[in-house]
């Protein structure tokens, strides 16, 4: 059995490569646009097919319990496989707006095997320090998220087709690793198929329904402030008419320190408490939400790239918290279909959020448009502070 260092250091550089996927499309979506001769309009709704094949797939997964009744590195070495093979459909030079989505589909169904069950293989070696475990697991995950922007810089004199073989191969070396490395925790408890009055049940459990709307709340807001964080920086260099340079690069960096936030709340976690620490980073997430305009209206490009900075490490910084009080409060034999099955319902609210922003900023200013991402942290402030526990 290797030990729980290197458990955690093969998890976590697995799930880095495997998420590069995510935004993949997102990184070179200009060149997507030219390359396939697409209006502008398409780019919300490629981000859109692979949040929807995220939440299709956790539902899936959840039904057919896969991560509980079979061994969670095979499940997620297939799916690492799959969702790489599916990244590469982006380069067929016939491709159309339908083939794109349904390409970024297939890459988020089986993101459902890799991002959910890399956190059930951290919950069965680790049950002490799990929100530490999973603070390096999601942060992870940003790096992931974010690793595309950086790609789409470095590689900004050579075909943008480069961005999509680098995270496709990031992808294939991340479930290898995870396959031949690391074998069932000791905490694993192998789970039956899963009956369908189980889902529901899980919800009667009041703790696990305060992490779990807690959870929700964090997810309204998350993905897009991640997906329109590009055009934060346009909407904002056109309003101090300046020409930005390297906005990719930008892109990443905010992204990114969303990466180290995660490290360090599950540090101040373990002092402070589980709960308390999450509803202190969604609580700013979600003020960072209401000043938005205030800050778009600042000639002082110091302090709007800074205030991104702190709103892209408070963002996510939450989101192993809540995954960590969700494990806790969830029976072992279905800890891996609860995590799933949060995971769904919180992926779902990301797409009428993205597509509810994309809708009004065509009928109000761009620099008020990141207010409403405030319902989210406010809903999810609420249910915690109505449901007091003793859950750290």
């Amino acid at each position: 059995m290797p030990t729980n260092r290197k458990v955690l250091l093969v998890i976590v550089f697995a799930q880095f490569c495997c998420t590069s996927l995510w935004f993949a499309g997102n990184a070179v979506n200009h060149e997507l646009l030219m390359a396939y001769d697409l209006l502008p309009s398409a780019l919300v709704h490629l981000t859109a097919a692979v949040q929807f094949g995220f939440i299709t797939g956790t539902l899936v997964f959840a039904l057919l319990s896969f991560a509980d009744r079979f061994s969670p590195s095979k499940v997620f070495l297939v799916s690492a496989l799959l969702a790489g093979v599916s990244n590469l459909g982006l380069l067929y030079n016939t491709n159309t707006l339908f083939s794109l989505m349904g390409f970024r589909f297939v890459t988020g169904f089986f993101l459902a095997g890799i991002y959910p069950v890399g956190m059930k293989i951290a919950a069965d070696y680790f049950q002490q320090g799990l929100g530490k475990s999973l603070g390096f697991l999601v942060g992870a995950l940003v790096l992931g998220t974010a690793l595309p922007h950086l790609l789409k810089d470095l590689t900004a004199t050579i075909s943008w087709s480069s961005v999509i073989w680098s995270t496709t191969l990031l992808s294939f070396l991340g479930g290898s690793l995870m396959a031949l490395l690391i074998p069932d925790g000791p905490f694993r408890k192998k789970g039956s198929k899963l009956k369908l009055q189980q889902l529901g049940g899980l919800f009667k459990h009041k703790d696990f329904r305060m992490a779990a709307f807690g959870y929700f709340g964090h997810m309204w807001e998350l993905y897009t402030f991640w997906a329109f964080v590009p055009v934060m920086l346009f909407t904002y260099y056109q309003k101090i008419e300046t020409t930005p340079t390297h906005t990719s690069l930008l892109a990443f960096a905010i992204i990114a320190t969303g990466g180290l936030a995660c490290v360090c709340s599950g540090y101040a976690a373990q002092k402070f408490g589980t709960k308390k620490i999450a509803g202190l980073t969604l609580a700013l997430s979600g003020v960072c939400c209401l000043v938005s305009p205030l800050l778009f209206a600042t000639a002082n490009e110091i302090l709007f790239i800074g205030f991104l900075f702190f709103w892209g490490a408070v963002v996510v910084a939450d989101s192993p918290l809540f995954s960590t009080l969700v494990a806790h409060n969830a029976d072992a034999k279905t800890k891996g279909t609860a995590l799933t099955l949060v995971n769904c319902l919180g992926y779902s609210l990301t797409i009428v959020s993205i597509q509810l922003i994309a809708y009004l900023s065509m009928r109000i200013p761009t620099e008020f448009l990141f207010m409403i991402l405030g319902i989210g942290p406010a809903f999810g402030v609420l249910a915690l502070v109505r449901k007091r526990s003793n859950t750290k």
